[in-house]
C-alpha cells in the first residue's frame, strides 16, 4: 500500500471508529495521535494535546458519513496531508465540512498531528 493509500485508509478508519462508539473512537485515536496534536473545529473549538482530544470522544457516534474529493499531498517523505469533503449525519442532523488532516511518519508509523474542519456552506 502506498503512503497516500495508507493515509486515506487512516482517515476512513477514523470516521468508522467515530461512527461506532466512544470506546472504539478513543482506542483508535489513542494510538494515532501525536502527544501534541492540535484539532480545530467549527464554533471556535480548539483542542490541543492528546488528553484534551481524547476527553471529547464521548459524544454520540455518527449515524452515517461519506468522504468525497479525497486528495493527498506529500510535501516530504515523512509528511502527508489528506484533504476531503465530509458529509455526515448525527442524531438526524446533517453536517458538511472541508477537512484537512496532517500526518507525520514516525518509527511507529503514521501519526496524526493536525486536524481541521471548515464548515461547508
Amino acid at each position: 500500500m502506498s503512503g497516500a493509500e495508507e493515509l486515506i485508509e487512516l482517515e476512513r478508519r477514523g470516521w468508522a471508529a467515530l461512527s461506532t462508539d466512544a470506546d472504539t473512537a478513543a482506542s483508535f485515536y489513542r494510538e494515532l495521535l501525536t502527544d501534541d496534536a492540535l484539532m480545530l473545529f467549527p464554533g471556535g473549538l480548539r483542542l490541543h494535546g492528546k488528553p484534551a482530544i481524547l476527553a471529547t470522544l464521548d459524544t454520540p457516534p455518527w449515524d452515517s458519513h461519506a468522504l468525497t474529493e479525497v486528495a493527498v499531498t506529500r510535501p516530504g517523505d515523512d509528511v502527508g496531508v489528506v484533504s476531503y469533503v465530509v458529509g455526515a449525519v448525527r442524531g438526524g442532523k446533517p453536517y458538511a465540512a472541508l477537512v484537512s488532516s496532517h500526518y507525520i511518519r514516525t518509527t511507529e508509523g503514521w501519526r496524526l498531528y493536525f486536524h481541521q474542519h471548515t464548515p461547508k456552506e
